[in-house]
């Protein structure tokens, strides 16, 4: 099916997007939905990994994007879900409203809070922005050992275990603090992200008004993201607040798995989250 959806785009994309795109919700994710009430209730991570590289080549056909698109973002572009998601959905719907069936004991449904939900217009007034100093995309400021410097690392990660979450302070080269959650499983790695970087933010507002807290996070879209007073994600507004009314708590973008102690602390913080929770100290 996907070689034939290939060969009737042909190299000039003749056929236009919105028919590969009806070609592939009508035929092909139907031929693919076939019995998922009996298997798709509760996927596993490896069906998970196995239905979105099933595809991911049908979204690049349809879209005609490079073949080093990620895939999440050529479901965001066209509209289309995970397909695990529309399949899990699909079984559910299937299995309560058509034939009756409760569902088992061991699915947890996603509650309504776990969800982004998206907002509308600016987040503050037009004529409010941050400092110039508060955010900063360079590399190279990783760690500053000052006394008059806090020093907060943030991460997010995603594993066939869970989602979690995690930020790590480092004051006078000494481990002050560390906090870690394990988030929902259908949570996705950049919300885990704006997760740490939202909770790091808190902790560095109540700090003392003496200290300045750089919080170093490796994921640009979240730093973007959280300086952009027009975000449609609430957490990010949230985080777009607290840096507006604290100035002396400055972000900034620093290389993952470059040998940081800090981060490479955060993410293994956020790893270890994915199976073992809540934990700080």
């Amino acid at each position: 099916m996907q070689q034939n959806l290939k060969r009737i785009a042909g190299g000039n994309w003749e056929i236009s997007q919105i028919h590969r795109w009806t070609l592939y919700k009508t035929v092909i994710e139907r031929m693919l939905a076939h019995g998922s009430s009996a298997w798709c209730l509760n996927p596993t991570f490896k069906m998970k990994r196995k239905l979105s590289s099933i595809q991911r080549p049908f979204l690049l056909h349809i879209s005609g994007a490079y073949r080093t698109t990620p895939t999440a973002a050529l479901q965001t572009i066209l509209g289309i879900p995970p397909l695990h998601m529309q399949l899990q959905f699909e079984a559910r719907f299937t299995s309560i409203y058509r034939l009756r069936i409760p569902l088992p004991l061991f699915i947890t449904d996603t509650q309504p809070h776990d969800l982004e939900m998206k907002a509308t217009g600016w987040s503050t007034h037009p004529s409010e922005h941050l400092k110039p100093n508060q955010i900063s995309f360079e590399d190279g400021e990783a760690y500053i050992a000052r006394k008059d410097i806090i020093n907060i690392f943030t991460d997010g990660s995603k594993t066939e275990h869970g989602v979690g979450a995690a930020f790590c302070v480092l004051t006078n080269d000494i481990w002050a603090y560390q906090w870690s959650a394990k988030l929902n499983d259908s949570n996705t790695v950049f919300q885990a992200e704006l997760t740490a970087l939202h909770e790091a933010v808190i902790y560095a507002s109540h700090l003392p008004n003496h200290n300045t807290s750089k919080i170093h996070v490796d994921n640009r879209a979240s730093i973007m993201a959280s300086s952009n007073s027009k975000s449609t994600n609430e957490t990010a507004r949230k985080i777009f607040k607290i840096l507006l009314s604290n100035p002396r708590i400055k972000v900034s973008w620093v290389k993952a798995h470059a040998g940081n102690i800090g981060n490479e602390r955060a993410d293994q913080l956020a790893k270890d989250a994915t199976q073992h929770g809540l934990f700080t100290y």
